[in-house]
């Protein structure tokens, strides 16, 4: 096994990465004996905020709150937020590191060219949801494991994208400009101010985020609709009123409002085009916290400017960090924050559980729950396929 580890990291690099998905993957159970384990942890930077609360452990200085748990029993733990470039911190640990853990919100882009170099390196876990900042089929050909706590964000998340809609619909964003700013015009905010109630919501994706949100939505009135590659059951639809959509671009035409809640894949990249954005509703309102590759950057840009997308809110961007000149920062009614959706105090807390449960899976060599699985012994976790 160890023979076949080295040589496909040999080839790895030279493979066009969605060919990789059948290499042969190799087990925890295998890859953990031994020893003290070299545990790479990137996460933002703290700062001055880091100890003013004291379950903020998503940030490099608390470092999830596990480093006194690992050390004790004999591991090294380096933390860092320094992630790009090939003098950055991270570069100079990949090397002899066995885990390397990254987030989405400060992600740490592991490549293909990464992981060819990182000849120790058996598991790459995301605190949080959401590992497309990993080349997961490089990952897959290398024998790696990569694994996410799936479930640790969701409520954070599906909150945001209802206060989002809000936002957008009552035109809150202009009224607290004025108040901020010593204004009182009623009339700028009241002639595009619309109630949720009686409008048609319909969410793009509908797992954990999308089933959430339109349970948390019912109770508004919306008519509610959902697009997946999976039908739920009868009575899960029942249960929160909402309609099936086979049809992505069936659907969109009769939505006031889209939410975005699938991966980020090769098929899913760039899906909301300038073609596909034409055929929703003029006055549309999206909301997208799931990624930002998912969209056209410059078709929202454009949609925006023109009125047929009303306003658009999220917390994702391509890429991220987002730079001074991304469009999506002077759109006109944009509600768009740093990637901070996922990473509530709550949140954090959840993740941060969820990979010292796996670290300490990992190092008994047992396997994890089954839905945290992303990459396992060569093969893609289906979402990702």
């Amino acid at each position: 096994m160890a023979m076949m580890r080295r040589a496909a990291r040999q080839v790895v690099s030279a493979l066009a990465p969605h060919v990789l998905r059948d290499a042969p993957g190799r087990s925890l159970h295998a890859a953990s004996s031994g020893g003290g384990k070299k545990i790479v942890g990137v996460f933002y930077k703290g700062g001055e905020y880091a100890d003013r609360n004291p379950n903020f452990v998503g940030c490099a200085e608390h470092a999830l709150g596990i480093r006194a748990w690992l050390e004790s029993h004999g591991h090294q733990y380096i933390v860092t937020h320094d992630k790009d470039g090939p003098n950055c911190e991270l570069e100079k640990h990949l090397a002899d590191a066995h885990v390397l853990i990254t987030t989405p919100f400060h992600p740490a882009y592991v490549t293909a060219d990464r992981i060819a170099r990182a000849g120790n390196l058996e598991l790459l876990l995301t605190a949080g949801i959401g590992s497309d900042h990993v080349d997961l089929a490089a990952a897959a050909a290398a024998g790696l494991t990569v694994a996410e706590v799936t479930g640790s964000n969701t409520v954070s998340v599906a909150e945001d994208q209802v206060m989002r809609v809000l936002v957008l619909a009552r035109n809150f964003l202009q009224g607290h400009r004025q108040a901020a700013g010593g204004e009182w015009d009623v009339a700028a905010v009241a002639h595009r101010a619309y109630d949720l109630e009686g409008k048609t919501v319909g969410t793009v994706g509908a797992g954990r985020i999308g089933r959430l949100l339109l349970q948390r939505l019912r109770p508004f009135g919306c008519g509610l609709l959902y697009h997946d590659r999976l039908r739920m059951e009868p009575g899960v639809e029942e249960e929160l009123g909402a309609g099936f959509e086979a049809d992505l671009d069936a659907m969109l035409p009769k939505c006031d409002v889209v939410v975005i809640n699938m991966p980020l894949t090769d098929k899913t990249r760039g899906l909301f085009d300038k073609e596909r954005i034409a055929r929703m509703k003029r006055g549309v309102i999206i909301v997208n916290n799931a990624r930002g590759a998912i969209m056209d950057t410059q078709a929202v840009a454009d949609a925006c400017a023109t009125g047929h997308i009303a306003g658009y809110g999220g917390d994702v961007w391509h890429p991220q960090p987002a730079p001074k000149d991304h469009p999506w920062r002077y759109m006109p009614n944009n509600a768009m924050t740093p990637h901070i959706s996922g990473t509530t105090i709550d949140g954090q807390l959840r993740y941060a559980a969820g990979v010292k449960d796996m670290l300490e899976r990992y190092f008994k060599g047992q396997d994890f729950p089954a839905e945290n699985y992303i990459v396992k012994e060569g093969k893609l976790a289906g979402q990702y396929q």
